[in-house]
């Protein structure tokens, strides 16, 4: 490609930056009653991303195959008939596309669920502007095809943002901020070293000339360099050993800066991960090490769940035991072709899933115990609806989001001939029913006069609809999908 069609096919990145400088500077020059302006603003950049980002996926699907000799057609597997821009460094295929829209969709909604909380305040427009910016990141991460591109995505998705954790400027969201900024710079350190490792041993970073270098080289150095560089992906993720910021930031930032934080950080560092471990050689065993990561992450963040009384370190603590299940396909990345489609419908039914069910505590930002919620479906019963369908969605129960998602990834793992590891996450979420129903129960039972809050179930308007609503896209994509998935009859075992 030239370097016009180069920045063509970035057009979906560009209205991300172009969103964010413009919101900053909007907001820079009004009144602060009148900063809806800059939300305007990130609306119509992320929708213009949106758009542009299924044009580009559609003239890509439509072109001819990869001229001979290309990046794409190196890479073979599930990057075949894709297209690359800038020398190879950036990918625009399938999975990139579905990162694009699924980051740009949950960052929409955050904005949607923070309009009430964020109205008028000192920092919107910097906040509206911190999502676009992370948001981008996230997409960088999710289309990298270059170590060096890897790195400047994990670099522009986690430094917004640690700023967006803190910028409510509570003594909780600077303490997560705080710890959330010291462990991304340990990881982000690690994730350097690999990258430096691997070029040292392959004598390139372009994913391409990995495939080849790395294949000749000590297995004990290109290990070293993989660990490093999946360290800072897991922190990106949520996952075990990375996870340890996530329920401090799902408990102390801002509502609208929690659901971002455990939701659309982890559309990145997946797919960037399953794009790595692609082309990673045989001669490391890196399968069984992610396998094991999967069966950690996911236990010990269902564990941790159980003894959780506060509504938002619930869904922080669940955040990092759905990574566990995320990891299921990353663990068969390059072997099994069901392997990206189910990280793929996994990934969108999660972010809709893990953002509805925020709305419902951006909703009623005061309660902040379980047992608050008492007397929920009583006075309001749409939201009360749209928690259960949250919820149970979260735990894989059909016709929601996550069923499909979750009965895909089992699949590819068995597949993979990880059947110990599609046995534990079984095993799990059957497990994680029980603390979903700590949440559940109370909200569906009649309030007791020693309450927190009995009775007084005012909500904040732009939060409930946005439960409301997600809860109505939970059912329509897992419908949806579980409609197309049968009509492309996807062989299952059994």
């Amino acid at each position: 490609m030239n370097s016009g069609a180069d920045a063509l096919g970035l057009l979906p990145e560009l209205f991300l930056l172009a969103g964010a400088v413009i919101a900053l500077l909007a907001g820079s020059f009004v009144a602060r009653d009148r900063q809806w302006i800059s939300r305007g603003i990130a609306v119509v950049a992320l929708t213009a991303s949106a758009v542009a980002a299924a044009l580009a996926y559609a003239s890509v699907s439509f072109s001819a195959a990869p001229p001979a000799g290309s990046m794409a057609e190196s890479m073979g597997g599930s990057m075949a008939g894709s297209l690359s821009v800038y020398d190879g460094s950036y990918l625009l295929d399938g999975g990139t596309a579905a990162g694009r829209l699924i980051v740009v969709v949950s960052a929409l909604l955050v904005i949607c669920l923070g309009v009430d909380e964020l109205r008028g305040t000192a920092r919107e427009s910097e906040t509206y502007a911190l999502i676009l910016l992370a948001s981008l990141g996230a997409v960088v991460l999710s289309g990298a095809a270059d170590l060096l591109v890897l790195a400047v995505g994990f670099l522009l998705a986690s430094i917004p943002l640690y700023a967006l954790i803190g910028i409510g400027g509570t003594k909780a969201g600077a303490e997560a901020a705080l710890k959330t900024y010291l462990l991304g710079a340990l990881f982000g350190i690690l994730l350097l070293l690999g990258v430096t490792v691997l070029y040292a041993v392959a004598g390139t970073t372009s994913y391409a000339g990995l495939r080849g270098g790395l294949a000749t080289a000590a297995p004990a150095v290109v290990g070293v360099g993989l660990v490093g560089v999946l360290a800072g992906l897991m922190f990106k993720a949520g996952a075990v050993p990375g996870h340890f910021w996530v329920p401090d930031a799902a408990e102390g930032a801002g509502t609208a800066a929690a659901a971002f934080a455990t939701t659309v950080p982890k559309i990145g560092g997946f797919l960037a991960a399953y794009r790595l471990l692609e082309i990673m050689p045989g001669t490391v065993r890196w399968p069984l090490l992610i396998a094991l990561l999967s069966v950690l992450t996911m236990t010990l963040g269902n564990l941790a769940a159980y003894t959780q009384t506060n509504p938002r370190r619930l869904l922080g603590w669940s955040t990092v035991s759905q990574a566990g299940y995320l990891l299921m396909p990353v663990a068969v990345a390059g072997s099994v072709p069901l392997a990206l489609p189910s990280l793929v419908v996994f990934l969108a039914g999660y972010a809709v899933s893990n953002l509805a069910a925020f709305a419902v505590i951006g909703a009623y930002p005061d309660r902040r115990e379980l047992r608050a919620y008492e007397g929920l479906a009583a006075a309001r019963p749409r939201h009360a609806v749209a928690l259960a369908v949250a919820l149970l969605s979260l735990v894989g129960t059909p016709p929601t989001a996550v069923f499909l998602g979750k009965l895909t990834v089992f699949t590819a793992a068995w597949d993979g001939d990880f059947w110990w590891l599609t046995v534990a996450a079984a095993v799990n979420t059957v497990i994680s029913l029980f603390y979903y129903l700590r949440w559940l129960a109370p909200a569906f039972r009649a309030a007791s006069p020693d309450s927190p809050g009995a009775g007084d179930f005012t909500p904040q308007p732009w939060a409930g609809r946005t439960a409301v609503a997600g809860a109505v896209l939970i059912l329509v994509v897992g419908i949806g999908a579980g409609l197309a998935w049968a009509a492309v009859a996807v062989p299952l075992p059994g």
